[in-house]
């Protein structure tokens, strides 16, 4: 049995071909087109809403994803090959204009310093991002950053530039994955990047989430936003997670570790709270990078809700921008008049970062799909199981 690669962008499909060898008679069947969404199977999965998972009293933007906040647009590239790869891309752009020039506020919090974050210090240091985020897996984070920068000096206007802070982040899908063949490639980061789009944000076994693990289960991409109103700005914070954590897996309190049917653990795991997640926060409120960092802080306190304790072996990277004009920094002179949101009206950005984080994570585990390599496999949480559990803690769907 022979396969192509599959190369799945976040809005195409999976098409795979296969060719059969039967008893004495050699003869290659037509080939086959499955048209399935961009996961490795049809599974039928819903967000946390439908299932009446709704985290704190704030309200969704129009599609509850990190794409709410205007100018965030996403892309993603799914790469499956054959029985050994099982992984992607995710690339997180902030506004559509030159962003090397048009640079926006931007703060870097270490939950728990375990992982391979490329261009951490200098964010740290000077407070702005200057290139999109990409998140893949940890032997990819280098590939796929130099092909980020091959395509910011190939631009318009990048004559003669001499330096620039690519910012990637990882999680280790070796459960799953062949990380060791390093399969990200140039042409899906570029992909990626030039496919990146406002709307609806996919979801599960995709992209950077497509070989990931969390709490046992399969993990993935996950994102969800909250929007203010006008009392308190009426700005909106949108999150996107790679979920790859463990812990003990709790859903609006009820205490899934124990009311679910366990899945067999994870292969390579020393722990099974191990690995790690990125978690990316973006912003239309006017906001420095230092309270930006504030911000970051506490999407720890969403993610804590979901179960995670933040392991030895578990690298929890947040990175948070603000996209709002009065607050980009340009080339236009040395001294720079900013305008930015007071200390007292952080509070309800604070609620509304820890609200979207907690609902990310649902979503990234409640839209994966079970995902299976010669490596081994990692079964979607059983969403049956799922509704019966909160049905008896009082809660259900609308």
């Amino acid at each position: 049995m022979s396969r192509r690669s599959t190369v799945v962008g976040h809005r195409s499909y999976v098409i795979r071909r296969t060719s059969y060898v039967m008893g004495r008679a050699s003869y290659a069947l037509l080939m086959m087109a499955v048209m399935l969404p961009a996961t490795l199977n049809a599974q039928q999965r819903v967000r946390a809403r439908d299932l009446g998972v709704v985290p704190g009293r704030l309200t969704p933007g129009a599609h509850n994803a990190i794409t709410d906040v205007p100018g965030v647009r996403v892309g993603q590239v799914t790469r499956i090959v054959g029985d050994s790869i099982r992984t992607g891309v995710t690339a997180i752009l902030p506004h559509g204009g030159d962003l090397f020039r048009s640079r926006v506020p931007a703060a870097i919090v270490v939950g728990n310093g375990f992982g391979k974050l490329l261009g951490v210090t200098q964010v740290s240091e000077l407070g702005e991002l200057e290139t999109p985020i990409l998140l893949t897996c940890t032997l990819c984070v280098w590939r796929a950053a130099d092909a980020m920068v091959g395509w910011l000096l190939a631009r318009p206007g990048m004559d003669g530039v001499r330096s620039i802070n690519p910012v990637v982040g990882e999680t280790n899908d070796g459960s799953l994955n062949d990380i060791r063949d390093r399969p990200i490639r140039a042409e899906d980061v570029v992909k990626a990047l030039e496919s990146a789009d406002s709307g609806k944000v996919a979801e599960g076994s995709v992209g950077a989430g497509t070989g990931t693990i969390a709490f046992g289960w399969k993990g993935g991409i996950g994102t969800s936003s909250r929007h203010l109103d006008d009392r308190q700005g009426g700005y909106t914070v949108g999150v996107l997670v790679q979920s790859n954590f463990g812990g003990a897996f709790t859903v609006m309190g009820v205490p899934m570790w124990k009311e679910l049917t366990r899945p067999a653990p994870p292969a390579g795991r020393k722990n099974s709270a191990d690995g790690s997640i990125m978690i990316v926060i973006a912003t239309d409120a006017p906001v420095s990078d230092r309270n930006l960092r504030r911000i970051a802080t506490r999407a720890l306190l969403g993610l804590g809700r979901t179960g995670s304790y933040a392991s030895n072996g578990s690298g929890d990277y947040i990175i948070a921008f603000s996209t709002a004009p009065s607050v980009r920094r340009t080339e236009e002179g040395p001294v720079r008049q900013l305008s930015d949101l007071d200390n007292e009206a952080m509070s309800p950005l604070f609620e509304a970062v820890a609200e979207a984080t907690e609902e990310a994570v649902y979503n990234s585990l409640f839209m994966a799909t079970t995902v299976e390599s010669r490596s081994g496999r990692a079964d979607a949480v059983p969403l049956d199981q799922v509704r019966a559990a909160l049905a008896r803690h009082g809660i259900t769907a609308p």
